[in-house]
């Protein structure tokens, strides 16, 4: 495979990445994806707060790496 095809997927692939974990991380603080045991524990709290972590840290690598560009 040439190299630009190759930093195409790869390019294709990272945004995938990102794109999937913003979703799951606002899922997440919506309620509408919940970890059940979790949710027994801690009343849905547990699973906003990792929502909103997983939305913080997305945005601050992709930030990240589109810097280091």
């Amino acid at each position: 495979m040439g190299k630009k095809v190759k930093n195409l997927l790869g390019f294709v692939a990272w945004v995938t990445g990102v794109i999937v974990s913003l979703a799951v991380g606002f899922a997440m603080t919506g309620g509408s994806l919940t970890i059940p045991w979790l949710d027994a524990v801690g009343a849905g709290v547990v699973t906003v707060v990792a929502g909103w972590i997983v939305v913080l840290t997305t945005i601050l690598s992709a930030v990240l790496a589109l810097m280091k560009q």
